[in-house]
């Protein structure tokens, strides 16, 4: 599954021609969706409209050819045995780019004179970097992951791989003598079991050590989240032995070499979230506070030259909304229409993707969440 990167939105707002297609559609991962074929219904209806409205200035055959990418998709049966939650097709003359996406779209497509790149924002969005170190006496594994991806990171050259390997052969613990008098209770006693027991914790203290030790060369200058998932009795022991200082407290309770990593890496989003959901919800309480200062706006006309100005650090726009009209870069003003035409674009498009190149967030947010309701885009400036 190939994910969308910057580079790759860079990439697609580059291209200005005519007739250029986007085309969203949710799909499934497996199951009813894809074995009775509703998946490729969806982008059959949605291909059906899209030659009409290039029947209008084109033939036939040179709408077969234009659309011929697709086509060949629908018709690709393998394909849609391997899909995600969503898939965004951009196709324009000689161009055909697809992404299979682990996001909900609503099934849309639009054509204009550059791609419909807004609803890849949640991509990009409460998507930071984080860890899941996984770990057992005879297991590590450390991988660095966002919301969307999971990736290895290679780490056999900096930490032992198993307790045996830190502590030596003599790591198991030494045969318990029956004593052969049951306690007070009638419980039978075994000669040496605190001892070994404390011998045991003593020895994966260790092993945990020498990670912690490995990992540090590695995340020295890392400031991104870390979550364990590890067995219950493991994990106050690395903490203790632990030095990295964005460690979290929660963490994952499992046994992590039985656990499919990209199960591990669904489990893990879920202890994260909050922390990446937090910078949103103090954003929109920082434009709260700003607003009618000079250093938030809900006016499409102020914010757009402020986006294509680099001056915009979040940008929140209402989902499944958009206002259309035409930047004049001479006069850097904003005319806004009734509708779309063949003649203006997506104002609120134009404003995502801009502030998103230039470094801001966007968030595609519900009407009553955003922070000013009354307006289908807030900005909070830089400066």
């Amino acid at each position: 599954m190939k994910l969308i990167t910057k580079k790759d939105v860079e990439a697609l707002d580059t291209i200005r021609a005519e007739n250029c297609v986007s085309i969203f559609i949710p799909t499934h991962r497996a199951g009813e969706g894809v074995n009775d074929g509703k998946d490729a219904l969806k982008l059959k209806n949605e291909l059906k409209a899209i030659r009409h409205k290039l029947s209008a200035s084109m033939g036939p055959v040179e709408v077969d050819k234009w659309v011929a990418p697709v086509q060949d998709l629908l018709n690709d049966t393998g394909f849609w045995r391997q899909r995600s939650d969503g898939l965004a097709l951009f196709l324009c003359d000689g161009f055909f780019k697809k992404f299979t996406l682990p996001v909900y779209f609503e099934q849309f497509h639009y054509m204009g004179n550059s791609f419909y790149l807004k609803p890849l924002m949640p991509m990009f969005t409460g998507d930071g970097t984080y860890y899941v170190l996984a770990l057992e006496q005879n297991y590590v594994k450390l991988y660095e992951q966002t919301r969307h991806s999971i990736t290895d990171v290679e780490i056999d050259d900096l930490v032992p791989a198993s307790l045996q390997d830190k502590v030596g052969h003599d790591y198991e613990p030494k045969n318990l003598q029956y004593r052969g008098l049951g306690d007070s209770q009638g419980r039978a006693m075994y000669h040496g079991h605190a001892e070994a027991d404390r011998g045991r914790q003593s020895e994966i203290a260790r092993y945990f050590r020498a990670i912690d030790k490995g990992l540090k060369t590695l995340l020295r200058d890392e400031t991104a989240p870390m979550i364990l998932a590890t067995h219950d009795y493991l994990y106050p022991i690395y903490q203790r032995e632990n030095t990295y200082a964005h460690l979290s407290e929660d963490f994952i309770s499992t046994s992590p070499s039985n656990v499919n990593k990209f199960d591990l890496h669904e489990m893990a989003w879920d202890k994260v979230a909050p922390i990446f959901n937090r910078e949103r919800v103090e954003k929109i309480k920082e434009f709260k506070e700003h607003e009618g200062s000079g250093k938030t706006s809900s006016s499409i006309s102020h914010v757009l030259p402020k986006a294509l100005g680099g001056q915009v650090e979040v940008l929140f726009v209402e989902n499944r909304m958009d206002l259309w009209g035409v930047y004049n870069s001479e006069t850097n003003e904003v005319r806004v229409d009734e509708k779309s035409t063949p003649n203006n674009e997506c104002l609120l498009n134009r404003a995502a993707i801009t502030t998103f190149l230039n470094g801001g967030s966007v968030y595609l947010l519900e009407k009553d969440e955003m922070p000013n309701s009354h307006s289908r885009v807030n900005a909070l400036y830089r400066y």
